[in-house]
Order: C-alpha cells, then sequence, then structure tokens
C-alpha cells in the first residue's frame, strides 16, 4: 500500500478507470458476439437489424481509446462482409 497522498490516489484512479474499462471491453466482445450468433444462425434479419448498433459500439470503443481505429474498421468490414454474404 502507497505512503504517499499522491500515490494512494492514482491507485484509487486506477481501480475507477480500470473498472470502466473492463465494462466497455465487455460490452465491446458482447455487442460482437450477438452479431456473429446471429449470422452464423444464418437470420439475416436479425444480423441486419443488429448492424447498426454493433457499429457504434465498435465506434464509441475507437473513440474511447480501447481499440485501434483500423483494428475497429477491420472487425466492421469483416461483420459487413459477412452480412452481405448471408444476403445472397
Amino acid at each position: 500500500m502507497p505512503n504517499i497522498k499522491s500515490a494512494k490516489k492514482r491507485v484509487l484512479v486506477t481501480e475507477k478507470k480500470n473498472a470502466i474499462n473492463r465494462s466497455d471491453n465487455a460490452e465491446l466482445k458482447t455487442a460482437i458476439k450477438k452479431m456473429n450468433a446471429a449470422i452464423e444462425a444464418g437470420n439475416y434479419d436479425e444480423a441486419n437489424a443488429l448492424l447498426p448498433a454493433t457499429m457504434s459500439v465498435i465506434d464509441s470503443a475507437v473513440s474511447k481509446g480501447l481499440i485501434h481505429k483500423n483494428n475497429a474498421a477491420n472487425k466492421k468490414s469483416a461483420i459487413s462482409k459477412k452480412v452481405n454474404a448471408l444476403k445472397a
């Protein structure tokens, strides 16, 4: 346990930020898993309905600094490609 006041504060702030990041990461992974589950089931209507929400979650992860913008672009591209293949 730190003895210096500023070090104590850093511990508290780090714990708080860590909890927020874990929550945001869980939200991102859940959205992608739901989308992949709909695609695997072959349910085009559900996948198409989940598409905007999933893209939004990925974009918000980029703005929060959870993932790099190129990583987000790859995820979005892969999801779009799977949904379009499902349509055809």
